[in-house]
């Protein structure tokens, strides 16, 4: 037993939650664990991805403090049970927590119980009360309690907390200054684990408030290694939101979508409810601007029911869609519902100043040229008092806009010639190519077609590297083609297409309702495991999805992924969609986030092979994909239709 309870402890100690979770649960099945290691047996629960196992422990040592009389050590285990009721919107459960901490410690002389317990305060009086001047009074007791009583985590947490407050009060330098040092001290002075990730992300999060993604990627990657030689593979759901958001804005958009909706699984696995809406707008806009508005609209919906406005994307999807006055009436009430509370209060400020660019570019599409104004001249004035970059690109980019609309195309060619540049330096290709493609339109109507040109095809190349279909379309409606649909790319891919398979039957069985709620599960399954597999969603087909792989075997891999998914589906709920899948590895052309050619016919054709429940592989796939643990049937030649020469395939036993 003690050998056991030892084991544990150190193996807490290294950051080897496995093996924390090995011994302290076997100590506690040959006798009930003492609250001290219950509280360690929480945490190792935690880091190894198991929230309610870890909730329940720290459970079981509250009540074994408060049995022992241990009042201010169970105070402590009673304010992470606040902590977590707040972070899964359990408002009433996380105000009851606090209350009963507060009788707890009422007699009790100052100990760790009273730092977290000051904490909780702090935090309900920045997020919930949004009471900035009280809570930078309060923040300076908090910090100073924590560095006097040895409690690090608190002292990091509620100097990340002023830094906060500081940057929704306008002192943006102040702010940022003490979040970065906040950060420091979570890091190097014994801050527990779980208050350096809540500090990581904080400061990721200021970071990205501000515009200041050079200081967000720096960060990033820092809390990246920390975390991985902590092993903490749980509790990164909000700080993959944060990644996925910097992947999006660099330009590598099926990698931002993957670690968003890794996001998701996570979030919600840990209950970090608050997390998840922000989650499912990343996802949104990755998709909306890859053009695929279907996908797009589902996941800004999900954002909105965890409480995200999802805007300024939803009011792009329904300019995207055509929809323009209503994507007017959506963005103006969300600007106009971003109104401090209080004239000190800057936090309305700077998300006011997020939606501005959209109302713009919106106002404009509708020709409202009054509304534009005002929201260019208020964005000029942010970007004045914000003094970042991206708010000076942004307003640049607008104003260029403006004088492109009113037909001064001097004056919008020196702001977007600006404007380009400046996006560029930040490493925002995406904003970088809608500055230069309004250049190029810009210097068209000056006289300057040549140039115009140039600028255009500059923009078109990017728009066509990032998988921008729908900017690449608008460009070349613009153009007339003379751009958007220049040199073609040949790429060799792995190709997948999927495909539903005798759907009538399972109607029948369980109606239209229940099925038409089964398809938006198999799609959103399927987007999650082709995103998992860094697949690139091409097309979603009706009943199925045409997928791009660059690996051969994450092709595969995703493939068995998704016959297992909808198998256990089936298992459990008695039924699920059953699917087809072909791969196949060809060269073909690749433009505007499309593929043609006839490799990808072949594939289609390979998709229709099999039955339900099959996978059916080309030989050029298995060839390329090396050792893989799955049995393969012997290699038959198939015609194809359409296909001159015969093509080899084997059907993959995935069970």
């Amino acid at each position: 037993m003690v050998d056991l309870i030892t084991t544990g402890r150190e193996a807490v100690r290294r950051s080897e939650w496995d093996e924390a979770v090995r011994s302290l649960t076997a100590a506690d099945e040959e006798d009930a664990l003492a609250p001290d290691d219950l509280m360690l047996l929480g945490d190792a629960y935690w880091w190894t991805g198991q929230p309610d196992a870890g909730i329940e422990a720290i459970e079981r040592a509250y009540t074994g403090y408060v049995q022992a009389g241990d009042r201010s050590r169970a105070a402590v285990a009673g304010a992470f049970l606040s902590y977590f009721a707040l972070r899964r919107m359990a408002i009433p459960v996380a105000e009851a927590w606090m209350a009963r901490v507060e009788r707890l410690l009422a007699d009790e002389p100052e100990s760790a119980g009273h730092a977290w317990m000051a904490l909780l305060a702090l935090a309900r009086s920045i997020f919930i009360e949004r009471d900035l001047r009280q809570s930078l009074d309060l923040a300076d007791d908090v910090i100073e309690l924590g560095e006097r009583l040895g409690v690090h985590g608190v002292q990091a947490q509620a100097m990340s907390f002023k830094g906060i407050a500081l940057i929704q009060t306008g002192e943006i330098a102040a702010g940022t200054a003490l979040i970065d040092e906040a950060t420091v001290v979570a890091m190097s002075e014994g801050g527990d684990m779980r208050s350096v990730c809540d500090v990581y992300c904080n400061t990721i999060g200021a970071c990205s408030t501000i515009g200041d993604y050079g200081r967000a990627q720096q960060w990033t990657d820092q809390a990246e290694r920390w975390m991985h030689s902590h092993s903490a593979s749980g509790y990164t759901g909000i700080c993959k939101v944060h990644r996925a958001e910097l992947k999006r804005l660099h330009g590598a958009w099926s990698e931002a979508e993957q670690a968003a909706r890794e996001a998701c699984v996570e979030l919600e696995r840990f209950r970090l409810l608050d997390g998840v809406g922000f989650a499912h707008y990343e996802i949104g806009e990755t998709r909306r601007r890859m053009g695929d508005l279907d996908a797009a609209e589902e996941s800004f919906q999900k954002a909105y029911e965890y409480g995200n406005s999802a805007q300024p994307g939803m009011s792009l999807l329904l300019l995207d869609k055509g929809e323009i006055d209503e994507a007017a009436r959506s963005i103006a009430t969300a600007v106009a519902h971003r109104t401090g509370a209080t004239p000190e209060d800057k936090s309305s400020m700077l998300a006011r100043g997020r939606l501005l660019p959209t109302q713009v570019e919106i106002a404009i599409r509708a020709g409202d040229t009054e509304t534009a104004r005002a929201a260019v001249e208020e964005l000029e004035t942010i970007a004045i008092e914000v003094q970042r970059r991206w708010w000076e690109a942004s307003a640049l980019t607008c104003r260029g806009s403006l004088e492109l609309h009113q037909g001064n195309a001097e004056m919008a060619i020196d702001a977007l010639e600006r404007a380009w540049r400046m996006w560029t330096e930040i490493d925002l290709p995406y904003e970088s190519a809608l500055a230069r493609a309004m250049l190029g339109e810009a210097k068209i109507a000056s006289g300057d077609e040549r140039s115009g040109r140039l600028d255009q095809e500059v923009a078109t190349n990017t728009f066509r590297d990032l998988g921008a279909a729908a900017d690449l379309r608008r460009l070349s409606v613009i153009t007339g083609g003379s751009v958007a649909h220049g040199e073609h790319d040949r790429v060799t891919r792995v190709f997948m297409f999927t495909d539903i398979v005798t759907s009538t039957d399972l109607i029948g069985i369980i109606g239209d309702d229940d099925w038409e709620n089964l398809l938006r599960w198999h799609d959103r399954t399927l987007r999650e495991l082709i995103g998992h597999h860094d697949g690139e969603e091409v097309r979603h087909t009706g009943d199925g999805f045409f997928v791009s792989f660059a690996s051969p075997r994450s092709a595969i891999d995703c493939a068995v992924g998704i016959q297992k998914r909808l198998n256990d589906h089936r298992r459990e709920h008695g039924f699920a969609p059953w699917v087809r899948i072909g791969i196949h590895m060809a060269e073909a052309t690749r433009m505007e986030g499309d593929y043609s050619g006839r490799g990808v016919h072949a594939a289609a054709r390979i998709g229709g092979l099999g039955g339900r429940d099959d996978i059916v592989v080309s030989a050029a796939v298995i060839a390329a994909a090396g050792e893989i643990p799955y049995d393969l049937s012997d290699a038959r030649e198939v015609e194809l239709k359409g296909i001159t020469e015969p093509v080899v395939v084997h059907d993959l036993d995935w069970r």
